[in-house]
């Protein structure tokens, strides 16, 4: 084990909470998205982005 020198032993585990509670928000976000995107308004975002695009590129 390391030690490092400017840390006290209660700021040793501080990362792994901080991993903890940033993987957990990830997967909340990841999930939220997942929701989103399969329902119906994802749908619709989704086909109002692509027809966007397309009006861009001079195509739709």
């Amino acid at each position: 084990m390391t030690h490092h020198p400017h840390r006290s032993r209660a700021d040793r585990g501080i990362t792994t909470a901080e991993y903890a509670v940033g993987t957990a928000a990830g997967a909340g976000l990841a999930g939220l998205l997942y929701k989103l995107l399969t329902g119906g308004l994802g749908d619709q975002m989704l086909r109002s982005l692509f027809d966007h695009v397309m009006s861009l590129l001079g195509i739709g």
